[in-house]
């Protein structure tokens, strides 16, 4: 019989190896407690979808035990760790597109492809319990990610699941979708008595939902503290082993930079496109950082779509050092414009090309001969420097981008940019989907850019970086840039109320 003083599962002494140089984790103990939100952070390659992997069974552990329920556990499959009672939501939330929200949620106890109507009074009762309602027979295709994370959620409840493993499941949704998410744990938390394992990488969500964290680093556990003698800056500290907050307090201390004498090497006038972005005229000057703040749909990715010659219906001028752009792509980055798209895989790499091929598909005349005639040897040179030069963890310029991590794919994404003879970079969400220690890495880059001369116009929807790299930000709401703040004038919660159509301000770009 289990007491309340003990924990619902209890890892000893976890390890694992993959053949006898890997180690992914080094004796990792971790206890997760009913009525309880348990964080589990760590920088990518830290240990923990290995951890994931073990306590759900899709691994076995090369060492250590498991406890579950007060009594030894060892299970050989996900589907068997879900019979007793462990069910696991992943990152990519593994539904089926072309079936039903009913039929995805029972679909580890369907029996045959039809629904019954015990199943639909299930699903009833799963909609009172949370507060959400979904239309049963609606496609998961069709619906939004927000509303398929709710199905994958309504599936692990719909297993009877005493604990419930959530692996990032906010990394790709909007504000209004992420505080759905937030009310569900609360509610299966502590009205529900369930046990929650939420990996994240958003430390202030980390802050307001979690009651314990454990933190991984090189495979090992770091830190374990109750979350309520923490702060964002010690779980930075303990995630890379310095502090995130360094660049935040680098730029308060950063007086606003007197661009006036600075060249204007962007200037935007009347730049629009019919029912995606009004009319907007800015400067942008060599060695300035602006940052776009705005919620989803605010407008920022069209902005810079525009400014790329990616939209054909846009109109106004676009100005590189003073000449006339052409309305093209090729025109863009010929000129000296380069943009990262928030979708890196589909639209800033070619998975399939390994580093040193993406590195130099931008500008494959700085290693042809005769300008014509790519090198390869000059090619893996470039990527090996790509490696070297921001710190991407990879065996080498051959590995694949599909096969690295999310931060260090982003920075193959930036790195291509790095040796075409680029003045201005156009960055749509940076750090969307990485850890912190890539996030940070990246941000300095950011900074560096800028110090050679480079002009970075940056979206991100984590107004707390935008403060730490920017000189100054425009905010955007309803396709409107609606005020401009100097960034040492300005704060997060400011920012948060006029993207959010809270407060009114009289300043327009």
């Amino acid at each position: 019989m289990m007491t309340a003083e003990q924990p619902l599962m209890k890892l000893d002494g976890i390890a694992k190896t993959f053949g006898r140089s890997v180690i992914a984790l080094k004796s990792v103990d971790l206890e997760i407690y009913r009525g309880r939100v348990h964080g589990l952070l760590g920088a990518n390659g830290a240990g923990k979808s290995t951890l994931i992997k073990i306590l759900s069974g899709a691994f076995p552990a090369t060492a250590g035990t498991i406890q579950w329920k007060g009594a030894p556990a060892s299970w050989s499959s996900p589907k068997e760790a879900n019979d007793m009672g462990v069910a696991t939501i992943h990152q990519h939330i593994p539904l089926v597109p072309s079936l039903s929200v009913l039929e995805n949620i029972f679909l580890s106890s369907q029996q045959t492809w039809r629904t019954t109507k015990a199943m639909r009074a299930q699903f009833d009762a799963l909609c009172t319990r949370v507060g959400y309602w979904l239309d049963p027979d609606k496609l998961v295709g069709d619906l939004s990610i927000g509303a398929r994370q709710m199905v994958a959620i309504f599936q692990a409840l719909g297993s009877g699941a005493d604990m419930i493993v959530m692996d990032e499941p906010t990394a790709s949704l909007a504000l209004e979708e992420r505080e759905l998410v937030y009310r569900t744990i609360r509610l299966l938390s502590k009205n529900e008595n369930k046990a929650i394992l939420f990996v994240s990488h958003f430390l202030d969500e980390i802050i307001a939902l979690t009651d314990e964290v454990t933190v991984l680093r090189d495979g090992r556990a770091v830190m374990r503290a109750e979350t309520k003698d923490l702060d964002e800056t010690k779980i930075a500290e303990a995630i890379v082993g310095r502090q995130i907050a360094a660049m935040e307090n680098a730029a308060s201390d950063r007086q606003l930079a007197d661009f006036d004498d600075a060249p204007v090497i962007l200037e935007l006038k009347e730049l629009s496109s019919p029912g995606k972005l009004a009319p907007i005229s800015l400067n942008l000057r060599a060695g300035e950082v602006i940052g776009i703040a705005g919620l989803l749909g605010s407008g920022r990715s069209e902005l810079l779509h525009a400014i790329f010659g990616a939209d054909q219906h846009a109109r106004g001028e676009v100005l590189l050092n003073g000449k006339p752009l052409k309305r093209s792509t090729m025109a863009a980055v010929k000129a000296g414009v380069g943009l990262v798209p928030e979708d890196r895989m589909q639209q800033g790499l070619v998975p399939d090309f390994e580093i040193w091929r993406n590195t130099t598909l931008p500008a494959l005349e700085g290693v042809s001969r005769g300008g014509f005639m790519p090198v390869m040897r000059r090619e893996r040179e470039r990527g090996a420097d790509a490696i070297q030069r921001l710190g991407i963890k990879a065996p080498g310029p051959d590995a694949l981008v599909s096969e690295l991590s999310g931060g260090n794919a982003q920075k193959v994404t930036i790195a291509k940019w790095l040796y075409s003879h680029i003045d201005v970079l156009l960055l749509d969400e940076p750090t969307a989907g990485i850890d912190i220690g890539a996030k940070t890495d990246i941000l300095i880059l950011v900074r560096k850019l800028a110090s050679t001369g480079k002009g970075v116009i940056i979206v991100s929807s984590e107004f707390e970086e935008l403060l730490a790299v920017s000189d100054r930000i425009l905010v955007m709401r309803d396709a409107r840039c609606i005020a401009e703040k100097p960034v040492a004038d300005t704060s997060e919660h400011e920012l948060i109320l006029l993207a959010g159509g809270q407060t009114e301000m009289s300043e327009t770009a």
